[in-house]
């Protein structure tokens, strides 16, 4: 999906709703605004789509309305336009009434065929802030103009697809374009909804972007200026310690390739100094594979204190192949006790499935430093249950668990989501099927902690390791191994550094 830089705040369908009064309020005409709307979407029609038998599909409220502003001013153009309605054209109110008197056409009853003989659909039904499940005749129009594979542009979101959580309520258009506007909505990004979205293009139609120092959205898209101010540039007279000393703790001889996926990452990723705390068991085949990176033996809690005592040593991980069981646990907790950062990912969560408050209060402590957690949707169910059984969003579910834990989360997937405990939130949008492959989040959770060891606050240090780590798999591109990913960073680096 393409949107400008600077429009990275994603706002809810109420924020939106929001706006759009705000605007109005200071002076701006409600049918201005569905005027500016409709002449975007028809703009973007005429500059993609070779000219041919369009229908336009109305729904009852403002998205109607706009489509209506579409239909009239393709028809100008010379489309040929038929315009179907779902619902009476007398009971349309305020602004959609004043688009639909503009509209020299017929206007059809909405219908299971409003699709057929038309080389492009305009979905203008229902928008973003779809309140119920599609159903009847809307969803027997969608699900024949879908099966038939016509090209489907949507106004503000596809028509089935819920604006801020990106569910598909009942039924929902595939569009091959959306066009929404001022911000995009979370419901773009999610997944499912992203999927149906397809090319989203986000339109100025005339609201100031100054409103949004009063609406104070929360929730962003994950891009390089959400976190820019804070990601580390090279100086000259940068040092090894002053970039920070990561520690990533490895499993048993059987279990030692994630650490060192983890320890290649944040040494790629800008930690000055990495070392890899190594069980007696594996030791030797770790020392065989580390050149770069250091080896440290250690041998349960107290040697792991006793290694973070010194405290040039500010940044660690532990979770990739470090085993489920008692001694992950104690491990995470004297980590916790050191006052370092700290990554938990993969096997430190899931030792915590059966007491996870031990965790959270222990990340509540007084000597903690900043935390970052990267589950996985399965590991996010073991630790967080009930988060996970009230339901809800995406976004939802990674703000409440960061609440409840008092960190920030990671939760992966190709609509990564990181969310802090002040309710803060960025969803990713440029992670490819690429990095579906065996050791890509243990490099993930390896990034995050050299941004950490960088002293990147928790937050942005997760925000910017996600992206990097999208970037790294869409550079790369098909065949990528986890392997792979560390050595992409470098150019990736070298291409955001100078745009900062």
């Amino acid at each position: 999906m393409k949107q400008s830089p600077d429009s990275i705040e994603l706002l809810s369908v109420a924020e939106m709703t929001r706006a759009d009064a705000m605007t109005i309020a200071r002076g701006k005409a409600g049918i201005t605004l569905m005027e500016n709307a409709g002449a975007a979407v028809a703009r973007e029609i005429v500059a993609r789509f070779r000219q041919g038998p369009v229908s336009v599909l109305c729904g009852p409220g403002n998205n109607g309305g706009d489509g209506f502003v579409v239909a009239r001013l393709l028809a100008e153009q010379g489309w040929p336009v038929t315009l179907f309605l779902l619902g009476r054209r007398d009971a349309l109110k305020g602004d959609a009434a004043i688009a639909a008197d503009r509209w020299p056409g017929a206007v059809h009853p909405l219908d299971a065929d409003a699709g057929r003989g038309a080389s492009l659909v305009v979905d203008a039904i229902f928008g973003a802030g779809l309140a119920r499940d599609v159903a009847g005749v809307a969803a027997e129009a969608i699900a024949r103009i879908n099966e038939a594979r016509i090209p489907v542009v949507a106004v503000d979101m596809p028509s089935g697809i819920d604006g801020d959580t990106g569910a598909v309520r009942g039924a929902a258009f595939a569009a091959a374009l959306t066009v929404t506007f001022f911000r995009a909505k979370p419901g773009h990004l999610l997944l499912p909804g992203r999927l149906y979205c397809g090319e989203l293009k986000v339109a100025n139609i005339g609201i100031d972007a100054a409103l949004l120092a009063d609406i104070k959205p929360a929730t962003f898209v994950n891009e390089p200026p959400l976190w820019s101010h804070v990601f580390p540039r090279p100086r000259l007279d940068s040092h090894k310690y002053s970039k920070g000393h990561a520690v990533v703790v490895s499993g048993g001889a059987s279990h030692t390739g994630a650490a060192r996926l983890a320890a290649r990452g944040a040494l790629r990723a800008g930690a000055g100094l990495v070392t890899v705390a190594s069980p007696p068991s594996a030791l030797l085949i770790n020392a065989a594979h580390l050149t770069s990176i250091m080896l440290q033996v250690f041998d349960g809690a107290d040697d792991l204190t006793a290694i973070l005592e010194d405290k040039r040593k500010n940044a660690l991980l532990i979770g990739p192949g470090a085993g489920v069981g008692p001694a992950t646990r104690e491990n995470v907790l004297a980590a916790l006790l050191s006052g370092a950062a700290v990554v938990l990912d993969a096997d430190a969560l899931t030792s915590f499935a059966e007491i996870p408050r031990d965790l959270f209060v222990a990340i509540k402590g007084y000597f903690a430093g900043p935390v970052v957690m990267t589950p996985h949707e399965g590991e996010f169910a073991r630790l967080f249950p009930k988060i996970v059984e009230e339901g809800g969003s995406k976004l939802d579910r990674a703000r409440k668990a960061a609440a409840e834990a008092a960190a920030t989360i990671i939760l992966k997937g190709a609509d990564t989501v990181v969310a802090s405990p002040d309710g803060c939130a960025a969803i990713a949008r440029n992670a490819g099927p690429e990095l579906a492959t065996a050791g890509s989040g243990d490099v993930l959770a390896g990034i995050v902690l050299a941004h950490l060891a960088q002293g990147m606050p928790p937050f942005e240090a997760a925000a910017a390791a996600v992206w990097l780590h999208g970037e790294a798999g869409r550079c790369f591109g098909p065949g990528l191994i986890s392997e792979d990913l560390p050595e992409m960073l470098p150019a990736v680096l070298r291409d955001l550094i100078p745009a900062l």
